[in-house]
């Protein structure tokens, strides 16, 4: 399977996910500050050529990385039970925050986006949690609900276990299903425009 880059050559996946493993693993052994485009093309033994042709920067690659691997981990098969639908949402928004490779990619980006505008373009261009968490809060709210609400919403569900994690605390703390019911009393509570 080939995709085109930036520069519309074709692309080999194999290439693509070596390059997104070594940005993964760095990540991991020396930090973000430590990381080059350099580290990454040869970590993933292909060409600085060839990272560049298919991204600018190392923030690029990270945010690729973890969004594709946020689409996996945070994609539930939804049930006929919202709250339990919640709780498993926020359950596997706590470990994708706290102990995938992926959420440590998403960490140090958001880190990074403090004082670089443009990792926070890319991360404001490319909402990973929004996008995950959307379909859950879409249960609650009302079908006609505007987009504005649904953005309230969602930030009203993340939010909390965002905070507590990007902020140092144990995660093992934190129970989802009292952070689903505390939600729903929001949105129930008509807090939210275009709730139920």
């Amino acid at each position: 399977m080939k995709e085109h880059g930036r520069g519309g050559r074709p692309r080999s996946e194999q290439a693509r996910m070596a390059v997104l493993h070594a940005a993964d693993d760095l990540l991991l052994e020396v930090g973000y500050a430590g990381m080059t485009m350099k580290s990454i093309a040869e970590r993933a033994r292909v060409s600085r050529q060839t990272v560049y042709r298919w991204w600018s920067t190392k923030a690029e690659i990270l945010l690729e990385a973890s969004a594709g691997d946020a689409e996996e981990e945070l994609a539930l098969p939804l049930s006929d039970h919202p709250v339990d639908d919640l709780v498993a949402y926020l359950e596997a928004l706590a470990r994708f925050l706290a102990h995938s490779p992926a959420g440590a990619a998403y960490r140090a980006l958001i880190g990074e986006a403090q004082h670089d505008p443009a990792v926070a373009g890319l991360l404001a261009a490319k909402d990973i949690l929004g996008e995950s968490a959307r379909a859950v809060v879409e249960r609650v709210l009302r079908p006609d609900a505007d987009s504005r609400a649904v953005d309230q919403a969602t930030a009203l569900l993340v939010g909390p276990t965002f905070f507590w994690i990007l902020s140092g605390r144990d995660p093992d703390q934190l129970v989802a299903r009292e952070l689903a019911e505390a939600f729903l009393h929001e949105v129930r509570a008509g807090e939210i425009t275009g709730t139920t």
